[in-house]
């Protein structure tokens, strides 16, 4: 839609509207709520988005472009209305239209669901890849699945986090479009038979087996400005016979359901609990239901339009978003040699040009292994397959490093019942990319350090990034707008341009204009709080927020630890100078998390106490945002003062969030860790209070030990309060014990664990000094204007687009397509 047409498009989207809020809801304008006038807005947009969507894939066709497929069990997508709105470039078109017809834009904004489709940066990550590969005029489908309920919708009930079910899908998406047309069928359980074809081959047939049929539905992801609309494609399941008539004829009523009750449970909820066989069953069969169908659809239509399965990777890569789709080899080896026929060497060297891996993390818990018994029991031909894979890797191990049994230790794919994932990504991708230059040094000298020294070839590093249309553009107008009239609108497209601001970093006006965004930002925040929360913050206090996924090595529990620390001071020194604080916290911890799920109690707790206390008249608040998701995450990033990144040293691979709060003026306190180390070398180690422990000392005390956290506790005797006050019922009074796990866990090894394996108290000085620079450096008002702004302008870097263009040029080799140069609605 161009700018000339923007009169037409107005009364059309106008009388769109109409139409809608009368066909769905037999009502006039005036009568629709907002929820009624979001679903008629949103269907109304769709127009526009379809037409150019049909386009995209018909110059797609055409052109017989290379296509990637980004697999990912999570797509942690946000409300897409708004997105989609300045993605059109269509803002003021709309705002026009919906002001003649008397609707607020962002009143029906607010009714609209966050899909509920990922958890945390992982998820989050994908869904920036996709913003950047459309804004870029790059051919892609994102490929996951549609969860009914997503991971929960996370409650806080008396301090504590309750998980309720999400039902995002309640009153429908707007944006999806069924595609029944290209339902593939997924095959779970029986056994395998071999036979030999009429030209002498061996081919094996999965019989007496479960299926599910797989039907996809489409999500538009619209690029910035240029007509481009690629997919986001998640797969639902359904029961191929729905009911079983003659078996409920015979009283046999479970099994007259059975596929139905199969199909429901696969898409019920994102990552099921995992602590028990039938969770670890469940998260199986969603990863090779989401990744057998986007296999299978993928090669089907590569040879709608190609004769040679051969040629595979000349237009399709698939890239492993992590260990989960990792499966992904195994399934497109077992397309090639069961249903194409092509002969072990041929799928091989297919299969090795076709896929990628990314790696997230070096936590075990995300390094997946699957016991053998499960797994061969639920795909028993996908075993065959790595247990062949597995048998000749282990015959070039011997071949490359004979008689040293360690290799085959570490590298083996199969070892020790388990069937190790982020092994068999790694011997069958032809790119292994860590996502932060640390992380991937990391994975080359330490964790994977056996599988470079074989295939040096293979590692790279892709730092990631954010989208700056969804994490500024749209979540911050305000710094959005004064950027623009500083420096123009350059930035949205190629963010590098946003240094141009430094020009500004020494112009009082400039910088009183920039903190001023901020506090009405902080203004909207605390709305927000006061809303939800019921707690009033100050504004003038600084925002210190601290907001991700809760895991106990991204330290949320050191944090908290130096709140309890700082209230303690207060207390015994009513007078001390201290400069007030807000500290607020945003996390959901895995269902079955318990430690984490303590932490967060621990957070309220504290709050509860702290918030109540007048007598440190209101200079600390404690807030815990309840379901921390994208679309308040926005509000969070825009508002925040100091950005919490303080993950112990080598365990987090990157990190995202810490780039959304520099691209929004906050200023790092963090360790050395991940993406913090390339954020300090952009915008300087004077704009950011850096603390902690390095990455090599924090490995070195984890390989020849040296570290015992009690001789801290019983010699620093503020820590030794704090932690006391974990068992002594200061904050439980009812349950003294409450929080002895998280004691126990800081002081004390078990069978399993080390004491304070994250460094806690170790770290707790050095962020107890940093936190003071924090105050000191913020009562100079000049200068943290400065500092935060710089932090703005230096995060150029740090845009999705940047590290999508990295993928392209090393990894994918995917060629821009270009719809319509006129832009604008």
């Amino acid at each position: 839609m161009i700018e000339s047409n923007k009169k037409q498009f107005k009364e059309e989207f106008k009388g769109n509207i109409i139409e809608y809020v009368k066909l769905f809801y037999r009502k006039n304008i005036d009568e629709a709520t907002n929820q009624q006038l979001f679903y008629a807005v949103a269907f109304s947009l769709k127009n526009t988005i379809v037409e150019q969507w049909m386009v995209t894939h018909k110059a797609y066709e055409e052109k017989d472009v290379k296509m990637v497929y980004y697999l990912s069990m999570e797509f942690l997508m946000g409300r897409a209305l708004g997105n989609n709105i300045i993605n059109l470039k269509a803002e003021k078109a709309v705002r026009e239209a919906l002001e003649e017809l008397g609707i607020n834009l962002e009143a029906i904004e607010e009714e609209e669901t966050d899909p509920a489709l990922g958890n945390g940066g992982l998820g989050r990550l994908a869904a920036c890849f996709l913003d950047s590969l459309s804004t870029l005029g790059y051919p892609a489908y994102g490929c996951g699945i549609r969860y009914k309920y997503g991971m929960f919708k996370q409650k806080i009930e008396d301090g504590y986090q309750v998980e309720v079910p999400d039902y995002w899908l309640k009153e429908g998406y707007p944006f999806e479009i069924k595609r029944p047309e290209y339902a593939e069928e997924v095959k779970f359980g029986g056994y395998v038979r071999m036979i030999r074809d009429e030209q002498g081959r061996d081919r094996f047939i999965q019989e007496n087996y479960q299926s599910v049929r797989a039907v996809p539905y489409d999500i538009p992801i619209v690029g910035y400005g240029n007509s481009i609309v690629n997919t986001l494609r998640i797969w639902d399941a359904e029961a191929i016979n729905t009911f079983n008539l003659d078996s409920f004829d015979k009283g046999d009523y479970q099994k007259a359901v059975e596929q139905e009750n199969l199909a429901r449970t696969i898409c019920e909820v994102l990552y099921p609990n995992d602590n028990h066989y039938a969770g670890k069953e469940l998260r199986l069969k969603q990863q090779y239901f989401f990744v057998s169908a986007s296999i299978q659809r993928a090669v089907s239509k590569y040879m709608e339009r190609h004769d040679d399965i051969k040629k595979l990777p000349e237009k399709v890569c698939f890239q492993l978003n992590d260990t989960h789709p990792t499966v992904t080899v195994a399934e497109l080896m077992r397309i090639l040699l069961d249903e194409y026929c092509l002969s072990w060497e041929e799928a091989w060297e297919v299969t090795g040009k076709t896929c990628a891996y990314t790696n997230h993390t070096i936590m075990s818990e995300a390094l997946e292994k699957w016991p053998i018994d499960l797994f061969s029991r639920l795909l028993p031909r996908i075993y065959q397959i790595i247990d062949e894979i597995n048998r000749r890797f282990v015959m070039d191990i011997k071949k490359r490093y004979p008689g040293d049994e360690s290799k085959i230790e570490k590298m083996a794919i199969l070892y020790q019942g388990q069937i190790r994932m982020a092994n068999l990504a790694i011997v069958a991708s032809f790119s292994v990319n860590g996502v932060a230059r640390l992380h991937t040094e990391i994975l080359k000298k330490q964790e994977l350090k056996d599988f470079y020294e074989m295939f040096p070839e293979r590692f790279n590093n892709k730092t990631n990034g954010i989208t700056q249309r969804r994490f500024l553009l749209h979540g911050n107008p305000l710094l959005a707008e004064w950027i623009t009239r500083k420096i123009g609108d350059q930035w949205i497209l190629n963010l590098s341009h946003i240094e141009k601001l430094t020009a500004f970093t020494e112009d009082e006006t400039s910088l009183k204009e920039f903190m001023d965004i901020k506090h009405c930002n902080k203004e909207r925040l605390a709305r927000y709080i006061k809303e939800h929360n019921g707690i009033d913050i100050d504004i003038n206090s600084i925002f210190d927020i601290q907001v991700k996924r809760l895991h106990e090595y991204k330290r949320q529990l050191l944090n908290i630890l130096h709140v309890m620390y700082l209230y303690n001071q207060l207390k015994k020194n009513p007078g001390m100078e201290f400069y007030p604080r807000t500290f607020i916290f945003g996390a959901k911890a895995s269902a079955g998390y318990e430690r984490a799920k303590s932490i967060i109690k621990l957070i309220n707790s504290v709050g509860a106490v702290i918030n109540e206390d007048a007598s440190i008249g209101n200079k600390i608040k404690v807030v815990f945002i309840e379901n921390y998701r994208v679309s308040n995450a926005e509000l969070l990033f825009a508002a925040a003062d100091v950005s919490e990144q303080i993950s112990t040293a080598s365990k987090e691979a990157s990190g995202t969030g810490n780039m959304k709060f520099m691209l929004n003026g906050a200023i790092t306190i963090g360790t050395m860790d991940g993406a913090n180390v390339e954020i300090v070398e952009e915008a300087g180690g004077e704009n950011a209070f850096i603390f902690g422990l390095s990455s090599d000392e924090v490995i070195n005390y984890e390989n020849n030990g040296g570290y015992n956290p009690q001789d801290i506790y019983y010699s620093d005797l503020d820590i030794k309060e704090v932690l006391d006050q974990l068992i002594n019922g200061f904050y439980a009074p009812e349950k003294p014990n409450l929080f002895k796990n998280i004691y126990d866990s800081l002081l004390y090894s078990n069978g399993y664990e080390k004491a304070d394996p994250y460094f806690i108290l170790k770290d707790f000085r050095a962020y107890e000094v940093a936190q003071k620079k924090v105050s000191e450096a913020y009562q100079d008002k000049q200068r943290w204007a400065k500092s935060a702004l710089l932090n703005t302008a230096k995060c150029g870097k740090f845009s999705s687009d940047r590290t999508i263009e990295e993928y392209v040029r090393d990894i994918w080799h995917l060629k821009k397509v270009g719809i319509n140069e006129q832009r604008g609605v």
